[in-house]
């Protein structure tokens, strides 16, 4: 079955435009005409189609890698919540991970919780991409407004209305 790695990516709400997925990957340009690329994929555990965290890499189009980290779920509680819901316990294949084999209909991730994962992401792209976060942020955010109102007028008026 499919990761469905789009609606993965989708829900991370990562801020950067210059942005594509290729697989089950996620190909970023976080500073445009800048030579330094990120890439986020899923790594693997020892178990078959089997997740259990999410692998940086900054890659230099001529150099190759430059650095990569792995964040795993566990660590950042991603699926605590699912885990203690379901009574799955740790030492178990499938505590802290996702795999392939899920409910149809329903992504293989269901029940994530994502926000640390994504503080950390943004911790990491910080380092090798300073500002581009905040700047794609704000790029986004601007995009998302309609138009701009302008603010009205202060008056002043003699008395006060009764």
């Amino acid at each position: 079955m499919s990761l469905q790695a789009p609606e993965f990516f989708a829900e991370l709400c990562l801020p950067f435009h210059h942005s594509t997925i290729v697989g089950a990957t996620y190909l970023a340009i976080p500073v445009p005409d800048a030579p330094l690329r990120l890439r986020i994929a899923f790594a693997g555990t020892i178990h078959a189609d089997t997740y259990g965290g999410l692998r940086l890499a900054v890659i230099h189009p001529d150099r190759g890698q430059i650095d990569a980290v792995a964040l795993s779920f566990l660590d950042h509680g991603t699926f605590h919540r699912r885990d203690e819901a379901n009574n799955t316990s740790p030492g178990s294949s499938r505590y802290g991970t996702f795999d392939t084999r899920h409910r149809p209909g329903r992504p293989p991730w269901e029940g994530a919780a994502t926000t640390r994962l994504v503080d950390a992401i943004q911790q990491y792209t910080e380092i090798w991409f300073p500002g581009a976060w905040r700047a794609a942020a704000a790029r986004r955010a601007a995009g998302r407004t309609a138009h701009k109102v302008p603010a009205p007028q202060a008056t002043h008026a003699g008395g006060r209305a009764r």
